[in-house]
């Protein structure tokens, strides 16, 4: 006859023995292929779409939010929501256009009043070039630098555009080749304006940026001169570029 203890320790073995039998059928259930693989394809599919919307379809608010990866090897879409003078202008970012529903879907319009926009656009310097300057604090205008915004204006403002960005400068723009459709073509926009002479080639020290168009935009430069199309049209002798007026004026930019 068995006593207490006895029986005790049987049912304690009885209950480990149920325990290691469940533990190891939950674990054989895991284990299964046929289980493991659904779950390591879904789990994969996650982390691309995750890896996808953080690389593509997140919106960059301000030209700060832009990493230091992100220069020399992406590129912004959106649309031109201000233009402040003859080379520079403010861009809502839209990652991904139409496809990502931009334009149609709910929730996902561009603003058309200041106070909707400000804090969310990047600031855009064009690269490469110099347009004469506007009247600030002060200074007095330089010819021709209304011309330059009026064309700026009517040629980007409220379009779609694409910029490659290549770095963010002091005052916290980012330096850009900037493309806009223009009916069947895409047109480099610091180009046409070096062509249509409303600006000058970017002239420093340091901090020229031309990405690899530099030979292109000289060459659209000279012809400019030769032709005397816009600033070049005056006398050359009393002609001050954008460079030598913020030079003579201690203006940067």
């Amino acid at each position: 006859m068995q006593g207490p203890t006895s029986s005790n320790n049987d049912k304690t073995n009885q209950a480990n023995k149920r325990s290691k039998t469940l533990r190891g059928a939950e674990w054989s259930h895991y284990a299964d292929p046929q289980n493991i693989i659904p779950t390591l394809l879904l789990t994969s599919t996650v982390l691309l779409l995750v890896h996808f919307y953080r690389s593509y379809l997140r919106r960059i608010p301000e030209a700060t939010n832009i990493s230091s990866g992100f220069f020399r090897k992406r590129s912004l879409f959106g649309r031109v929501t201000s233009v402040g003078d003859g080379d520079n202008f403010r861009l809502f970012h839209t990652p991904g256009g139409r496809f990502a529903g931009w334009g149609w879907m709910p929730g996902r319009i561009v603003p058309k009043k200041r106070d909707k926009l400000k804090a969310r656009t990047v600031h855009v310097r064009l690269a490469g070039i110099d347009a004469p300057e506007l009247a600030h604090f002060g200074r007095p205008a330089q010819p021709y630098s209304d011309e330059a915004l009026s064309w700026l204006r009517a040629y980007i403002l409220d379009r779609r555009v694409r910029a490659y960005v290549y770095k963010r400068d002091q005052y916290d723009r980012v330096v850009a080749t900037v493309y806009v459709r223009r009916g069947l073509f895409r047109r480099d926009v610091g180009l046409q304006m070096l062509r249509k002479g409303l600006a000058t080639v970017y002239e420093a020290k340091s901090g020229a940026e031309f990405g690899r168009f530099e030979s292109k935009y000289r060459s659209a430069e000279r012809w400019a001169k030769l032709w005397k199309k816009g600033i070049w049209a005056g006398n050359r002798s009393e002609f001050e570029s954008p460079r030598e007026y913020k030079t003579r004026m201690g203006a940067g930019g």
